[in-house]
């Protein structure tokens, strides 16, 4: 295994904040202009504004941390990764739909994954002057100072966006709650639980390293969990990158109905041999 250069989570968070920075001024050059955009193999958008961002932080981070791997939505996967120890996971721009329809909750989010850890995260809502940071053991931030919960103070019923099958389910168990909005970017819609925005967040199954990394980061710097409801605590940088379906929580007591909803809606995935396909050079 690769041994990375002996830097700090903090010194690499800093990397990830100058270098998402950069990224959303090169993708304000294409917001809500006339875009180049197609649909990838599985479906999901994609635009020109993607693959920009995708080569400039790929060129930046490896040149600052050549030790380090590369995992990102828009790179093509191979089993390197999994020789180094540090891994930069980067989702150029997190909510393409959002970005394309020129709604403004679109990220850029990206973390440094060392041992299957996020030790460093940022989510970065470039339209909405919004950086959240974090570096394991210094606390999570937002615009540079620390990110704390704050539930707003006239609600009375927890705030929680779900796909329509799984408040279905949450209806069903007498859960008293109102529906949140559905901001595109997934990485925004996690870390608005640690602003206290939303009382919990949930992801079907089939999320990506991609979509969670950084905002895991921050999550656990703000002291939210943030857990695959079939086993338990996140794992990056894995032959497998695909996760179970996930919950963060600000409250305790949304536990045992958002994951006995998650678990009855998409179940828990059966050990199965890892796709090597998408490992191949």
């Amino acid at each position: 295994m690769t041994i990375a250069t002996a830097t700090t989570a903090a010194e690499d968070r800093e990397l990830l904040r100058s270098a998402a920075v950069t990224a959303g001024i090169i993708a304000a050059g294409y917001f809500r202009r006339d875009l180049k955009t197609w649909t990838k193999e599985n479906a999901s958008p994609v635009s020109e504004a993607d693959i920009v961002l995708d080569n400039y932080l790929r060129a930046t981070l490896l040149a600052a941390r050549p030790g380090y791997g590369w995992l990102s939505e828009e790179s093509v996967d191979t089993a390197d990764r999994l020789s180094h120890r540090r891994v930069f996971v980067v989702d150029p721009i997190d909510g393409t739909r959002g970005f394309i329809r020129g709604e403004d909750s679109w990220t850029v989010s990206l973390a440094v994954v060392e041992d299957g850890i996020p030790i460093a995260g940022v989510v970065y809502a470039p339209a909405r002057d919004e950086m959240y940071d974090a570096a394991q053991g210094e606390g999570a931030r937002l615009n540079g100072k620390p990110l704390t919960r704050v539930r707003h103070p006239g609600r009375t019923a927890p705030l929680i966006p779900a796909p329509g099958a799984v408040h279905q389910e949450l209806q069903s168990s007498g859960l008293e709650y109102a529906r949140g909005p559905a901001y595109p970017s997934l990485a925004y819609r996690l870390v608005q639980v640690a602003t206290g925005k939303l009382d919990a967040a949930v992801a079907r199954r089939g999320a990506l390293d991609w979509d969670i990394a950084g905002a895991a980061c921050i999550l656990g710097e703000a002291g939210v969990p943030i857990e695959d409801v079939c086993i338990g605590v996140l794992r990056f940088n894995r032959p497998e990158i695909r996760h179970g379906a996930l919950a963060a929580l600000g409250e305790a007591s949304l536990k045992a109905p958002l994951h006995a909803a998650l678990v009855k809606v998409y179940g828990c995935p059966q050990p199965q041999e890892v796709d090597l396909e998408r490992l191949k050079p």
